[in-house]
């Protein structure tokens, strides 16, 4: 039997793949997302969680983030 399952291809740095697995396995989401992990650089994950994710990573980025036109 087959079994088809919607979902996309991410593909990012080492360091974000393994935030990822970091909110996958801490049921960030509230549930699994990571369908496959195809290799250090690829991902397979729910195509639901894909905005999730970009949200995420938007707020890891402002975190770390310097903006030096607030400092002037």
């Amino acid at each position: 039997m087959v079994n088809v399952v919607k979902g996309a291809l991410i593909t990012c740095d080492p360091a974000v793949i393994q935030y990822l697995v970091y909110l996958d396995e801490t049921l960030a989401f509230g549930e699994k997302f990571i369908l496959h992990k195809l290799d250090e650089t690829n991902l397979f994950v729910q195509s639901s969680a894909v905005s999730m994710i970009k949200e995420k990573l938007q707020e890891q980025i402002d975190k770390i983030s310097y903006d030096s036109a607030q400092t002037k």
